[in-house]
């Protein structure tokens, strides 16, 4: 390996709850950054059920938030531990960790009291794993007035470029955009429910923690009232910046919106199918009409009835002007971008480069991300 180049791993656990993507990434001088080896574990039982009751709010909750962390610190670890193993290397080999943590909360519309938290005993995996580790990398841009997210457009810029006007589509639990024009400045926002309704709703009737390839949705007819219903929300139409999760879009909400009428369930997962494909749509055609290429990145991008109705939705609303492909076509997987954005993160951290964008968060201006748990 190039002396110039340094080994980080990238952790990302997303809102979906339904495990971990750990990411060996090779990064550059200049922040040019590769994908090298990776393991996706996913999560126990156990533990995808305590982290999805901290979501909402019950007893106890500080001593199951903390029990909750130190289980993920020692999940990472394993993570990581086997990462080492599948890439034959040592501790000593990567310069540090990035790791998210797992969101149990996020409001950053509160002003001076705004706050975002992510779940994680970073001390604790750095002792386990002997790896200077970095994490809590929104909290600095919430406290400087932003929304802490999302945070993958700096990446994105970095690892996506072009000589023609990009949207890359990020769709895990939540979906975000990224708008990068070949002329001016990058931009980003989360623009809606991405695989998260999906997948409680087919846990709640199947309990599957995902519907693989969109396979029980296509069973279903969409429910045009019920869309219709669930795109009022006032956060779709909201301007940016604007950054969403499960405090906002849940089972309760989903239920509100259904009221009392009678639904087949598959008609449901249909529908939900089509909330997130047209969300996302509708916020490209207001937001960057231009875009000549939509990249999609992140779980949703093998699930394959959704990427058919993606590609529909090119035709009806952009009359077949996109190209819509994955991020394999950059020799990324999609479903390690995350993973590899956020050992991109720990890199500027210790770089001590900003990594945050005001113009996609919000935020006064540039800010140095994370906390560093030394090894």
């Amino acid at each position: 390996m190039n002396k110039l180049h340094s080994l980080y791993i990238g952790l990302m656990s997303g809102t979906s709850l339904d495990g971990i993507d750990a990411v060996l990434a090779q990064i550059g001088p200049n922040g040019e950054t590769s994908s090298l080896d990776a393991v996706s574990t996913p999560f126990s039982p156990e533990l995808r059920k305590v982290l999805f009751d901290l979501q909402s709010p019950g007893p106890n909750e500080l001593h199951r938030e903390k029990q909750a962390g130190n289980a993920l610190a020692l999940a990472y670890a394993e993570a990581v531990n086997q990462l080492l193993k599948k890439a034959n290397l040592q501790p000593s080999d990567i310069t540090a960790i990035g790791a998210h943590g797992q969101t149990i909360r996020h409001q950053p519309h509160l002003g001076d009291m705004a706050y975002t938290h992510q779940t994680l005993n970073a001390a604790l995996l750095a002792e386990k794993t002997g790896i200077d580790v970095i994490a809590d990398f929104r909290s600095r841009d919430v406290a400087a007035g932003g929304h802490g997210a999302p945070l993958v457009p700096a990446f994105h810029a970095q690892q996506f470029q072009s000589t023609e006007n990009l949207a890359i589509l990020n769709i895990g639990g939540i979906a975000n955009l990224t708008l990068l024009p070949k002329d001016g400045e990058v931009t980003g926002f989360d623009c809606g429910p991405g695989n998260i309704l999906m997948d409680a709703w087919i846990h709640e009737h199947q309990g599957n923690t995902f519907d693989e390839n969109g396979n029980w949705a296509l069973q279903g007819k969409v429910n045009e009232v019920l869309l219709t219903k669930m795109l009022a929300d006032p956060f779709f139409i909201k301007a940016p910046p604007k950054s969403t999760g499960r405090d906002d879009f849940h089972l309760a909400w989903l239920q509100e919106k259904m009221g009392q009428d009678n639904h087949h369930a598959e008609d449901v997962q249909a529908t939900l199918l089509h909330l997130t494909a047209h969300s996302a749509f509708e916020a490209l055609l207001r937001h960057a009409p231009q875009t000549h290429t939509l990249i999609v990145c992140g779980g949703g991008a093998r699930n394959n009835a959704l990427m058919n109705l993606l590609k529909v939705k090119v035709q009806h609303v952009f009359k077949g002007s996109i190209e819509v492909t994955t991020s394999d076509s950059a020799g990324i997987d999609p479903q390690l971008v995350e993973g590899l954005a956020f050992a991109w993160l720990a890199w500027a951290h210790k770089e001590k480069r900003p990594a945050n964008l005001p113009a996609v968060t919000g935020a006064k201006g540039p800010r140095i991300l994370g906390a560093c748990y030394p090894a």
